[in-house]
Protein backbone atom coordinates (compact mmCIF):
# COMPACT_ATOMS: atom_id res chain seq x y z
CA UNK A 1 0.00 0.00 0.00
CA UNK A 2 1.51 3.30 -0.99
CA UNK A 3 -1.20 6.21 -0.77
CA UNK A 4 -1.05 6.53 2.54
CA UNK A 5 2.43 7.66 2.82
CA UNK A 6 1.78 9.63 -0.36
CA UNK A 7 -0.82 11.22 1.52
CA UNK A 8 1.22 11.77 4.47
CA UNK A 9 3.87 13.50 2.24
CA UNK A 10 1.79 15.58 0.34
CA UNK A 11 -0.09 17.23 3.59
CA UNK A 12 3.27 17.68 5.02
CA UNK A 13 4.59 19.49 2.37
CA UNK A 14 1.42 21.54 1.76
CA UNK A 15 0.46 22.69 5.31
CA UNK A 16 3.06 24.47 7.32
CA UNK A 17 1.59 23.52 10.86
CA UNK A 18 2.43 19.62 9.71
CA UNK A 19 5.87 20.75 7.92
CA UNK A 20 7.30 21.58 11.68
CA UNK A 21 5.15 19.14 13.91
CA UNK A 22 5.59 16.20 11.93
CA UNK A 23 4.39 13.88 15.46
CA UNK A 24 1.37 15.44 15.23
CA UNK A 25 0.34 13.76 11.63
CA UNK A 26 -0.88 10.20 12.43
CA UNK A 27 -2.24 7.90 9.91
CA UNK A 28 -4.29 4.58 10.40
CA UNK A 29 -5.76 1.85 7.91
CA UNK A 30 -9.07 0.55 8.63
CA UNK A 31 -11.02 -1.57 7.66
CA UNK A 32 -9.33 -3.06 5.20
CA UNK A 33 -9.99 -5.73 2.66
CA UNK A 34 -8.53 -6.95 -0.80
CA UNK A 35 -10.39 -7.90 -3.78
CA UNK A 36 -9.71 -9.95 -6.79
CA UNK A 37 -11.37 -11.35 -9.80
CA UNK A 38 -11.07 -14.47 -10.96
CA UNK A 39 -9.21 -14.02 -13.64
CA UNK A 40 -5.66 -16.14 -14.18
CA UNK A 41 -2.81 -14.50 -12.40
CA UNK A 42 -2.77 -12.73 -8.48
CA UNK A 43 -3.33 -9.59 -9.27
CA UNK A 44 -5.90 -7.82 -6.45
CA UNK A 45 -7.09 -4.17 -5.03
CA UNK A 46 -6.15 -2.95 -1.70
CA UNK A 47 -9.69 -1.54 -0.28
CA UNK A 48 -9.46 0.77 2.68
CA UNK A 49 -10.35 3.69 4.79
CA UNK A 50 -7.62 5.95 5.50
CA UNK A 51 -7.71 8.10 8.50
CA UNK A 52 -6.04 10.84 8.74
CA UNK A 53 -5.39 12.44 12.48
CA UNK A 54 -4.10 15.65 13.72
CA UNK A 55 -3.30 16.28 16.88
CA UNK A 56 -3.62 20.12 18.41
CA UNK A 57 -3.33 21.42 15.17
CA UNK A 58 -2.96 25.06 15.44
CA UNK A 59 -4.27 26.31 12.02
CA UNK A 60 -7.61 26.38 9.82
CA UNK A 61 -9.15 23.42 8.80
CA UNK A 62 -8.85 24.51 5.36
CA UNK A 63 -5.55 24.27 5.46
CA UNK A 64 -5.52 20.81 5.38
CA UNK A 65 -8.75 19.92 3.37
CA UNK A 66 -8.12 21.80 0.44
CA UNK A 67 -4.55 19.99 -0.11
CA UNK A 68 -6.32 16.94 0.84
CA UNK A 69 -9.10 17.49 -1.85
CA UNK A 70 -6.07 18.46 -4.16
CA UNK A 71 -4.67 14.88 -3.77
CA UNK A 72 -7.99 13.11 -4.21
CA UNK A 73 -8.14 14.78 -7.52
CA UNK A 74 -4.93 13.13 -8.50
CA UNK A 75 -5.04 9.52 -6.22
CA UNK A 76 -8.64 8.74 -5.69
CA UNK A 77 -10.47 11.18 -8.29
CA UNK A 78 -14.03 9.11 -8.48
CA UNK A 79 -14.47 10.48 -4.87
CA UNK A 80 -14.85 13.79 -6.50
CA UNK A 81 -16.51 12.76 -9.54
CA UNK A 82 -18.91 10.11 -8.78
CA UNK A 83 -22.32 11.13 -6.81
CA UNK A 84 -22.19 8.06 -5.53
CA UNK A 85 -19.44 8.18 -3.81
CA UNK A 86 -18.56 11.44 -3.61
CA UNK A 87 -21.83 12.06 -1.45
CA UNK A 88 -20.64 11.35 2.25
CA UNK A 89 -17.39 9.15 1.52
CA UNK A 90 -15.07 11.63 3.03
CA UNK A 91 -15.59 12.39 6.72
CA UNK A 92 -14.07 14.36 9.34
CA UNK A 93 -14.78 14.43 13.08
CA UNK A 94 -13.23 17.42 15.14
CA UNK A 95 -12.41 18.14 18.73
CA UNK A 96 -12.21 22.02 19.82
CA UNK A 97 -9.27 21.71 22.47
CA UNK A 98 -9.33 25.96 22.67
CA UNK A 99 -9.78 28.82 20.48
CA UNK A 100 -6.38 28.04 19.00
CA UNK A 101 -6.04 24.54 18.24
CA UNK A 102 -8.39 21.46 17.52
CA UNK A 103 -7.91 17.47 17.20
CA UNK A 104 -8.61 16.68 13.65
CA UNK A 105 -10.13 13.03 12.50
CA UNK A 106 -10.19 12.51 7.93
CA UNK A 107 -11.58 9.51 6.60
CA UNK A 108 -11.67 8.57 2.98
CA UNK A 109 -12.25 5.03 1.24
CA UNK A 110 -8.91 4.61 -0.72
CA UNK A 111 -8.38 1.54 -3.40
CA UNK A 112 -5.04 0.76 -4.80
CA UNK A 113 -4.58 -1.85 -7.38
CA UNK A 114 -1.81 -3.89 -7.57
CA UNK A 115 -0.67 -5.83 -11.07
CA UNK A 116 1.48 -9.01 -10.26
CA UNK A 117 2.77 -10.40 -13.42
CA UNK A 118 4.57 -13.47 -13.52
CA UNK A 119 8.18 -13.24 -15.37
CA UNK A 120 9.68 -15.73 -18.18
CA UNK A 121 12.26 -16.89 -15.67
CA UNK A 122 9.33 -17.78 -13.17
CA UNK A 123 9.57 -15.06 -10.63
CA UNK A 124 6.46 -12.46 -9.86
CA UNK A 125 6.82 -8.82 -10.78
CA UNK A 126 4.70 -6.40 -8.51
CA UNK A 127 3.94 -2.98 -9.79
CA UNK A 128 1.15 -0.33 -8.03
CA UNK A 129 0.19 1.50 -11.09
CA UNK A 130 -0.80 4.97 -10.62
CA UNK A 131 -4.28 6.63 -10.85
CA UNK A 132 -5.79 7.01 -14.05
CA UNK A 133 -5.92 10.83 -15.10
CA UNK A 134 -8.30 12.23 -17.52
CA UNK A 135 -7.23 13.35 -20.72
CA UNK A 136 -6.47 17.44 -20.84
CA UNK A 137 -8.75 20.16 -22.76
CA UNK A 138 -7.32 20.58 -26.31
CA UNK A 139 -6.46 24.02 -26.55
CA UNK A 140 -8.24 26.87 -28.31
CA UNK A 141 -7.67 26.06 -31.81
CA UNK A 142 -8.70 24.47 -35.09
CA UNK A 143 -9.19 20.66 -35.02
CA UNK A 144 -8.92 18.03 -37.48
CA UNK A 145 -9.92 14.32 -37.48
CA UNK A 146 -7.95 12.12 -40.37
CA UNK A 147 -8.36 8.70 -40.71
CA UNK A 148 -6.62 6.33 -43.13
CA UNK A 149 -5.82 9.93 -45.23
CA UNK A 150 -9.98 10.85 -45.25
CA UNK A 151 -10.86 13.84 -43.63
CA UNK A 152 -13.78 12.65 -40.75
CA UNK A 153 -14.56 16.00 -38.97
CA UNK A 154 -13.41 19.48 -38.13
CA UNK A 155 -14.25 21.83 -35.50
CA UNK A 156 -13.02 24.73 -33.42
CA UNK A 157 -12.46 23.99 -29.97
CA UNK A 158 -13.19 26.55 -27.47
CA UNK A 159 -11.23 27.77 -24.37
CA UNK A 160 -10.65 25.50 -21.61
CA UNK A 161 -13.37 26.56 -18.59
CA UNK A 162 -11.48 28.11 -15.94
Amino acid sequence: MNKHGSLRDHLQAAVPQLRHRKDSLLVFIDSGSLRCTAAPGLSFEYQYDLNVVLTDFPGHPDAVMIPLLAWVGTHQRELLENLDKANGSIKFEAEILSNKSVDLSITLPLTERVIVKKQADGTLQVTHPDEPQPEPYLEARHWQLIANGEPLADWDSPEAPA
